[in-house]
């Protein structure tokens, strides 16, 4: 059973119709979050300006409490001199608490801008520890993990992260569809299951779609590669597993390319190079499991579709080195036979 919560004893105490109005607001609200997670983004990193950045400028020590202490005391009447004296030491040692306190905060910002320089650099030259630490240390996942989900990576090379995706369960999804009727009450129905799974689809294909969008912003990698696993039950077993459903191939520019205001996601996965089935998961209800996509089909498909263009230039350079051999090569002179006389 549903433990109560303060939301729910407060909406007890409305009138009816706010009281619906409410909880359908409320659920409209979920819906839109969890169908929405693809348009939000984190700040995007300018690694190599970061690595060319100057440390902060070390402050010094202003004595402006000193000097207005000092012109008080001088303009001050003869009895007061005795207090004013002590006022100028107060604020002599004011300014150094003021100054100390610069010290501490430019040491601290010092230390933050050297260690960040440094990943900066590494992150430039292509180091792959270094983006793992970035990974580790700005936590781009955060809000998808907040939301249940988890993420696994594995850095290939400089150019291409694979990351695995553990999405929440079905139980993430609203099983009841809530509503206003024309006379301001509430109306609840259970969602239909071909509509459940159409929202649970969009949402896994959300999930995805930002795990790349984090990725590119925080790290200058051209692929991602992103493998969404769900909750299934072992019909064998009886057990729940992870079962991969969806792999997909992520380039940087066909994501630029993308308005994440409009888009669909479960349209947008599926103009991706993917592994997956939704038109057997529409039908089915249910999700398919597969064999998640690796980096060496990522080279298979490379292959399959590099474009005529690049084929034809290859051509040309293969008859420009022919033609350049065969303006070196000088056929040998015949033998000429010796007449008899």
């Amino acid at each position: 059973m549903r433990k109560a919560t303060c939301f729910d004893e407060e909406l007890e105490k409305l009138p009816e119709q706010e009281q619906a109005k409410l909880e359908v607001e409320a659920y409209e609200n979920r819906l839109e979050v969890l169908l929405s997670i693809h348009r939000e983004q984190g700040p995007v990193w300018d690694w190599r300006s970061l690595a060319a950045s100057l440390p902060p400028p070390k402050p010094h020590r202003l004595s402006t409490r000193e000097f207005a202490a000092k012109q008080t005391a001088l303009v001050a009447v003869q009895n007061l001199h005795e207090g004013l004296s002590e006022a100028v030491a107060d604020a002599c040692a004011s300014d150094e608490h003021d100054y100390q306190e610069a010290i501490r905060l430019y040491s601290a910002q010092l230390v933050e801008h050297k260690n960040a320089a440094r990943l900066a650099h590494r992150i430039v030259r292509g180091d792959v520890d270094a983006y793992a630490e970035a990974i580790g240390e700005l936590s781009p996942f955060a809000e998808i993990s907040q939301m249940g989900s988890a993420v696994s990576f594995t850095i290939h090379t400089p150019k291409l992260i694979e990351c695995v995706l553990k999405v929440n369960g079905s139980q993430v999804i609203p099983a009841e569809t809530k509503s206003l009727t024309a006379a301001g009450k509430l109306a609840v129905k259970t969602t239909p299951r071909a509509r459940f799974h159409e929202v649970y689809q969009d949402y896994v294909c959300g999930c995805i779609l930002r795990v790349a969008r984090e990725i590119f912003s925080l790290l200058p990698v051209e692929v991602v590669l992103v493998t969404a696993t769900v909750d299934a039950t072992d019909s064998a077993k009886g057990q729940t597993a992870d079962q991969p459903v969806m792999s997909v191939v992520l380039p940087r520019p066909a994501m630029a390319r993308l308005d994440f205001d409009r888009l669909d996601p479960s349209d947008t996965v599926e103009t991706f190079f993917h592994r997956g089935d939704f038109k057997a998961t529409r039908k089915s209800e249910a999700f398919v499991p597969i064999v998640p996509l690796n980096p060496a089909d990522l080279l298979v498909e490379t292959e399959k579709q590099r474009p005529f263009a690049s084929l034809f230039a290859q051509a040309q350079q293969f008859r420009a080195e022919i033609q350049a051999l065969a303006q070196t090569w000088t056929p040998a002179a015949p033998e000429t036979e010796e007449r008899s006389q």
